[in-house]
């Protein structure tokens, strides 16, 4: 097949074979190895069969080796031979980075991804293109192993497991760990070669785009920005890294075949992954660089969905069953498991296809103008306005040069309606419907059908329609997912995605609210009487205490993570309710509830609702509501006003229900659930469907759900964000056990109850129990370990209690059953936090790194730390005791609670200088209050004083930052606060640069030392209301 030119941007001519990249059904090899296998024989074999598979050996003394195959690759593949000095500019301009510092990773993997074809000029001054790398015609690139690679110009000595070559660049590295060692050992040494060494010399490792980590028996890869927040420029010029931690561990992904099966031994690994077609196919089709620098290398199930498509179109093409539904067919990827990537990537790759004239992505109105245009726009800059028209599609439909079109479904019927005839109803169109379990029923799916002559009709959908879950009304030739788009290309269940760590299980409770014969129970049969049951005042009244009273437990606000630049407490939450009737009702009773009380002691609440044509359907059809409150109506438009006044005054906004407005309030409510600005938001239907946020774990529903509407609904809480969320939490406050069982065999399998949902919690208390007698035996409380090898097996053990505590401790049970005390507890966790804190330090020095094969949950013991509040409780407990005598020893549990905490332990000076201080009389709240303020007033002084700040911008800055919990990195925040540069600098003055480093760490520890040393916070009492939990499904 012959390339297409592309004229667009964003068009990857694409030359299609019949070889997969993902091989279909993978039988693994039968293997002879008995006994042990060391690191070195794991890696020879390694290294053989890659040399089996037609790569060819090569080793290197040192860099000038290294630069001079690259030069011969990089002539071989050009057919061209560089000068002496041709080859020096080239190398200089084209492959050395010439950015420096912490952008050097994604400056060379934009030249790879994006500007592989660079320009010599020669000696005689005229250009020429040289490919880094051949990505339509991938065979032509030459692939080559080299292992135990040498850089002693680092910040350590170091020596490379394996790294393959393509045409001379080190384009993938593997790390080997003998069997039996955790891969995350791999992982973290990775981290190091990034930290010290990769950007060493020439930095050619620096263009690294995937890693492989393995101890034989495991083996996964990533790209070389997952982990790419956590490198550094230091005020030294070396590189720093922040302490390991599990959190970008889970981004790592396993490789498989077409039909879902894991391939994780090493031997098997290199036979497809590393097959010459696949391993290049992958770095040269199958990644993505996005608008943030961030490298996303697509994973199996996604590769083989987009291939399932790119054949369908080939054959369909030839077979002549274009505008058929034998020409099309749907891919089934479950919810959250990066259905956009795939349907982004297979347009761009159907756009470069010969004899394709357009490729027209069809979302709903909503997605395109909030989530899905977010997402393309993040895979490639402009590729889709928010504010486009009919007229808008009309210019692109017209415009030869657009071979990609983002649309609504909407607009596209229009465009239909007002358009007859035109030329390209029978142009080689490829259409692609997302989310398509919702647009392909109707008159718009038809109309757009008939209009169009020679296409290719594919969907994607994480709930397809089957006959099991399809409706009664509307077309009967339109009411299953096969009907509508033909064969089922390619499935990824629920059951793969969490059984590959891809999405969360869920943890739900089912809560008995009301007690009603059976033969009423179901929503749809209920009735008049059951509805106003349900809506009675009692009631709300007992579930929005429910939710008070128990919201923090489930969305976890003890503990503390870090989003983006922010230290942000727990997670958010969504509440679905049956009704606009019942979100309002709703929404009354928590403020009736709330009023009063103060700010700290209140939830945000948000509720969002619009006109939907259809908002009484059935539970397993959430009904479509338009984001447009026109057709609301005057009283429920009028409460929405109201509501949005109050939204307004707690956020400072300025939004209402007019359309503008609305849209606005839309946009606002979407970024500050995903931000976790806001802590729950009460909806009918919106935002149970297509909307994404990592910090939304919990769904509070107080509404019939069933079938593809109950995945879809419960899915907005499963995104893996880090090692603190463990599972998505779902909170029925209906009988919904029958319709989730029904709904996990349909869309998984009839055994999948056991994955999908979370373990009995006595399985992990079990667990747990054992863990406990494990630890005890080896090592006492608050006992110091000299040995490294001790200290890191109390490291591996007191994580897996800190994991198996985090699932835990969401149990109402858990509270009697655990049988660690908490000072116990203390001394295990004060222990562990010391060697986390020294380790850190060790790395700080430039000390050889002891902890790379460690895994700190430090996130999972901050969750559990005690905080300020405790501590002056025990301050005001050990005043009742002592008294005001001169001599203040610190009490035990005071140093033994500090030292506990990894966020007190900048703050030990504070605290035990308060306990020496504290008066006998008065308020242990207001002398606290008094005393950190004229600490803060100090200490600040002193910076400003010894950095010579404007005193006036740098209180600014300060309390912006102590409201915000960090201190801008980028922008001219620092820059505004700086004394003003002199004329003439002497020699031994601070650069500019070297000196906004300096201010930005001394206010950044600042807040770190300040932030949150407020007043005590009572709880905020919450009724007990006579709830039964009817079952905790945890199995």
């Amino acid at each position: 097949m012959t390339i297409r030119e592309a004229s667009a941007v964003g068009v990857e001519p694409v030359v299609l074979t019949s070889e997969s990249t993902v091989v279909g059904l993978y039988e693994p090899e039968e293997t002879d190895r008995a006994g042990y296998q060391s690191e070195a024989e794991l890696e020879a074999v390694f290294i053989r069969q890659l040399q089996a598979q037609a790569y060819e050996y090569v080793s290197f003394a040192g860099e000038d080796e290294l630069v001079a195959n690259l030069r011969t690759q990089l002539e071989a593949l050009n057919d061209y031979t560089f000068t002496d000095e041709e080859w020096e500019r080239f190398f200089a301009q084209s492959i050395r980075t010439r950015s420096g510092g912490g952008d050097e990773i994604a400056e060379k993997t934009r030249r790879i991804q994006e500007d592989h074809v660079q320009t010599l000029i020669r000696d005689n001054g005229e250009s020429k293109n040289i490919r880094l790398i051949d990505k339509p015609h991938i065979h032509n690139n030459r692939l080559q192993v080299t292992n135990q690679y040498v850089v002693d110009t680092g910040a350590h000595h170091t020596r490379y497991d394996v790294t393959v070559l393509v045409n001379g660049l080190p384009l993938v590295h593997i790390e080997l760990k003998r069997r039996g060692v955790p891969i995350r050992e791999a992982f973290n040494q990775i981290n190091r070669y990034q930290r010290d060494s990769f950007w060493a010399g020439a930095g050619l490792f620096g263009y690294v785009q995937i890693f492989v980590i393995s101890n034989g028996t495991q083996t996964k890869y990533y790209s070389n920005t997952t982990r790419f927040d956590h490198v550094t420029e230091s005020t030294r010029g070396k590189r720093e890294s922040k302490a390991a931690n599990s959190d970008s561990f889970e981004f790592t992904s396993w490789w498989s075949d077409a039909a879902n099966k894991p391939i994780t031994d090493l031997v098997d690994f290199t036979r497809t992954f590393f097959a010459k077609h696949t391993l290049l196919a992958l770095l040269t089709r199958y990644c993505v660089f996005t608008t943030a620098q961030k490298l996303l290398v697509m994973r199996p199930y996604q590769i083989a969905a987009t291939e399932a498509i790119l054949q369908r179109i080939l054959t369909a093409s030839a077979n002549k069953h274009t505008g058929t539904v034998a020409g099309g067919g749907y891919i089934w990827h479950t919810t959250g498991s990066g259905k956009t990537l795939t349907s982004f990537k297979t347009a761009k790759l159907a756009a470069g296809m010969e004899g394709i004239d357009k490729v027209i992505f069809v979302v709903d109105r909503k997605d395109l103008d909030h989530q899905t245009i977010k997402e393309y726009n993040r895979f490639a800059e402009g590729t889709v306005s928010a504010n486009q028209s009919t007229n808008q599609l009309s210019r692109q439909i017209n415009d030869p040069d657009t071979s990609i079109i983002v649309t609504t479904i909407q607009k596209l019927s229009n465009f239909v309606g007002h358009n007859r005839k035109h030329t390209i109803y029978t142009g080689h169109v490829v259409l692609i419907f997302d989310e398509c379990h919702r647009s392909q029923f109707g008159d718009m799916h038809t109309a757009i059908t008939k209009a169009f002559r020679n296409y290719h009709l594919f969907g994607f959908t994480g709930t397809p329609i089957f006959a099991a879950n399809s409706g009664s009304s509307g077309n009967v030739q339109l009411r299953t997912t096969a009907q509508a788009f033909g064969d089922q290309l390619h499935t990824y269940t629920i059951v793969d995605a969490i059984r590959d760590k891809n999405v969360l299980p869920f943890r739900i409770d089912y809560i008995d609210t009301i007690k009603m014969p059976d033969v009423v129970r179901d929503a749809e049969i209920s009735g008049i009487d059951t509805e106003r049951a349900l809506l009675a005042p009692e009631r709300l009244a007992q579930v929005v205490g429910y939710i008070r009273e128990h919201f923090d437990q489930k969305t976890r606000r003890n503990s503390s993570y870090t989003l983006g630049q922010k230290r942000v407490l727990g997670f958010n939450s969504l509440f679905a309710t049956a009704s606009i009737r019942a979100a309002r009702a709703y929404y009354m009773e928590f403020k009736r509830q709330q009023e009063g009380l103060a700010s700290d002691r209140r939830l945000s609440v948000g509720i969002v609702y619009s006109y939907a044509p259809n908002t009484d359907a059935p539970g397993e059809t959430l009904a479509d509501e338009a984001v447009d409150p026109s057709q609301l109506t005057a009283d429920d438009r009028a409460f929405l006003d109201e509501a949005i006044r109050d939204y307004n005054a707690q956020f400072g906004t300025a939004y209402d229900t007019s359309a503008q407005g609305f849209e606005g309030y839309y946009e606002d409510i979407s970024r500050r659930l995903a931000e976790r600005t806001i802590d729950l938001v009460i909806v009918v239907n919106m935002f149970l469907t297509g909307f994404d946020s990592k910090t939304l774990n919990t769904l509070w529903v107080d509404k019939s759900l069933r079938t593809h509407g109950l995945i879809q609904a419960f899915s907005r809480t499963n995104r893996i964000l880090n090692s603190v969320k463990t599972y998505g939490n779902v909170v029925c406050f209906r009988d919904l056990q029958e319709d989730t069982d029904e709904a996990i065999a349909l869309f998984g399998n009839k055994a999948a109850g056991g994955l999908v949902l979370l373990k009995p919690y006595k399985e992990y208390l079990e667990e747990y129990l054992e863990k406990i007698g494990e630890l005890r035996a080896r090592f006492e409380p608050g006992q110091m370990i000299a040995s490294e090898a001790e200290q890191k097996e109390f490291i591996r053990q007191f994580g897996k209690l800190l994991r198996l505590r985090n699932i835990l401790a969401s149990f109402d049970d858990f509270g009697d059953d655990d049988v660690i005390g908490e000072a116990e507890f203390q001394d295990y966790r004060s222990v562990y936090v010391d060697l986390y804190t020294e380790m850190r330090r060790g790395a700080n020095v430039e000390k050889e790194v002891v902890n790379d094969d460690l895994v700190f949950e430090i996130e999972l013991v901050k969750q559990v730390e005690v905080g300020v509040d405790y501590v002056l409780m025990l301050v005001e407990k050990h005043r009742e005791e002592a008294g005001d005598g001169e001599d203040k020893e610190i009490p035990v549990e005071i140093r033994r609670a500090v030292m506990s905490s990894p966020s007190l332990h900048n703050k030990r000076d504070l605290i035990e200088e308060f306990v020496h201080a504290v008066s006998a009389f008065g308020d242990v709240d207001e002398q606290w209050r008094a005393f950190i303020e004229q600490r803060r007033s100090e200490e600040l002084a002193a910076i400003i004083r010894d950095e010579k700040l404007r005193e006036g911008p740098a209180k600014a800055l300060v309390e912006a930052a102590m409201r915000n919990g960090y201190v801008p990195t980028e922008g001219t925040a620092i820059t505004r606060i700086l004394p003003p540069t002199p004329r003439f600098r002497r020699a031994a003055d601070d650069s500019h640069d070297e000196k906004k480093r300096r201010v930005q760490a001394a206010l950044t520890a600042y807040v770190e030392r300040f932030r949150g040393l407020g007043v005590r916070h009572n709880g905020v009492h919450q009724p007990q209301f006579p709830f039964k939990k009817s079952n905790e499904r945890k199995s």
